[in-house]
């Protein structure tokens, strides 16, 4: 048999509209290859547009729980390098509006500010008070409380610029009448377990020289968990002149004689801290003492 003639015999037979197995000047196996790749590339078109829909999904739910959340409300921060509060519940903390009681800065009744004597509250006009003047920015209750409870508790300590910034703003003619800031110093065992005192972070931005004149000497149970009955007497010879122990370098008798001098706190409840530690300012020889809070617990407040 001829070589044309054998040739003829092994040619494959080609059917009109089949699949075309051989092709000239392609490689062998090229045509399965090539099927291989069009079966993939029309799986890769139908599943595509899932894959995008459930990547989206996917990265949705990654930034919902990594994402930043408000400290106040707990909601998702539109601008979390803006701070860790939103612009609502910095809006929404409620202000004390005059008259205020001059002494200890509860709200009074608006009758009073035409009436005799009206300056101090019927609890400062009974009962005598050491310190000279007090404010707060607002109750401590609502967008306010919650604010400086993540503050205190949560150790949101970025949060005492933006806190005292607000205190600044609403106390400027208390401030402006003070010559030092102390802040109410926490017992060491306390501020150890906390890791920063609270009321010393508002004092650092307030734009006033900072003294630590006061040193707690013995632990005493937090005065939130007591009945107002019980607070002053807890607090009672609880703090003593930062001079009187040598490894707190507090500030000199001299260095407090005659000053004006602003006690700093992050809540008032009774009064009862901050009148034991205005006391032993006054016996350090300041002249006046005034408190300064961020927030207030008040009985009764106008409507």
């Amino acid at each position: 048999m001829d070589s044309a003639r054998f040739l003829r015999l092994r040619r494959p037979r080609v059917h009109a509209g089949g699949p075309r197995l051989l092709r000239v000047g392609a490689p062998l196996g090229r045509g399965r290859t090539a099927r291989r790749e069009q079966r993939g590339a029309s799986l890769a078109t139908d599943v595509h547009p899932r894959l995008i829909a459930g990547r989206r999904m996917a990265d949705a739910l990654v930034a919902a729980l990594i994402a930043s959340r408000c400290a106040a409300c707990d909601r998702l921060l539109p601008e979390p390098t803006r701070g860790t509060v939103c612009r609502g519940c910095w809006a929404a903390v409620a202000i004390f509006k005059p008259p205020l009681c001059q002494q200890c800065g509860d709200p009074l009744p608006s009758w009073r500010a035409v009436s005799r004597g009206a300056e101090r509250c019927a609890r400062c006009r009974r009962v005598p008070r050491p310190l000279d003047g007090g404010r707060a920015v607002g109750p401590y209750e609502g967008a306010l409380r919650a604010i400086v409870h993540a503050f205190k508790y949560d150790s949101r300590r970025s949060l005492a610029r933006p806190l005292a910034s607000l205190v600044r703003r609403h106390t400027e003619d208390l401030l402006s009448q003070a010559d030092l800031a102390v802040p109410v110093p926490l017992h060491w065992s306390r501020q150890h377990r906390r890791g920063f005192n609270q009321a010393a972070e508002l004092a650092a931005h307030l734009g006033l020289p900072v003294v630590h004149a006061l040193r707690r000497r013995v632990w005493t149970q937090a005065q939130v968990t007591l009945p107002s009955a019980r607070r002053h007497a807890n607090v009672r010879g609880a703090f003593v002149p930062a001079s009187r122990a040598w490894w707190c370098r507090g500030p000199t008798r001299a260095a407090l004689s005659g000053r004006t001098i602003v006690l700093v706190d992050d809540v008032c409840t009774t009064g009862a801290t901050l009148d034991a530690c205005a006391r032993v300012l006054k016996a350090e020889g300041a002249s006046r003492v005034l408190a300064l809070t961020a927030a207030k617990v008040v009985a009764w407040r106008p409507r």
